[in-house]
């Protein structure tokens, strides 16, 4: 896999930071010297931002241009499972309108804003990314077992999303990118329900040192991709 390393310094943005992978994330980036600043934006933290909200989105992006820093690498680290008083399908016979609506606004609609008010502000000149994490259930080629309807509907749809945002990105900065990254399976409040037993589970910590990694060793011609921690592609 080509190495194409950040050149030059700038700020790192994660969305998500107050959960486990965020979290992990934010403590990272905040130890790698490439970065002059880490901006966590969460639902409560100091920066704060509701992924269904667009104008709180909106606000988000004009924080981050207010610094005058070039936007090196920015990761959105949201996403649900099953939201609040929703159930996880295992049958059609469990498809729900509010519980689909809530996942695709969740794991896509907001991503996919994020794209819209952030990707503007990657720069023109030198390597940059934008990577959202998505899940390898979301892989139509891959779904073997079924179930997880709304999940991997809406997980699909956000591949779709970053895919299509990525050729419009290439046209104006070539150098960036735009990527799903899959994590693996992470012991966090977000998947102690649902991992099977004998699933090798990571701690935030291990998957956000893979993910960096992945990301630090992305180049130019994996613009689009959907890819899993070891930096392997994953099929649509």
């Amino acid at each position: 896999m080509a190495k194409e390393t950040q050149s030059t310094s700038g700020i790192a943005i994660v969305f998500g930071a107050s959960g486990g992978i965020g979290g992990a994330l934010v403590a990272a980036l905040g130890k790698d010297a490439r970065y002059t600043e880490v901006l966590a934006f969460s639902r409560n933290g100091p920066l704060t931002f509701e992924l269904t909200d667009e104008s709180s989105i909106e606000a988000a992006a004009a924080t981050v241009a207010q610094h005058g820093q070039p936007v090196r690498t920015i990761i959105d680290a949201t996403g649900a499972l099953a939201a609040e008083g929703c159930v996880v399908e295992k049958s059609w016979r469990q498809l729900d309108p509010r519980t689909m609506a809530r996942a695709f606004q969740i794991n896509a609609i907001g991503p996919a804003l994020l794209m819209k008010h952030f990707l503007p502000l990657l720069p023109r000149e030198g390597k940059s990314v934008f990577a959202t994490l998505s899940a390898r259930v979301g892989s139509i080629s891959d779904n073997q077992l079924g179930g997880w309807y709304s999940y991997r509907a809406s997980k699909a749809a956000l591949n779709q999303f970053v895919r299509t945002a990525a050729v419009e990105l290439r046209r104006t900065n070539p150098a960036a990118l735009c990527v799903a990254l899959h994590p693996g399976t992470v012991d966090t409040s977000f998947t102690q329900r649902f991992a099977k037993t004998g699933l090798e589970l990571q701690t935030p910590e291990v998957s956000a040192g893979k993910l960096l990694a992945v990301i630090d060793g992305l180049d130019a011609s994996r613009n689009g991709m959907f890819i899993d921690q070891h930096g392997y592609t994953i099929d649509w």
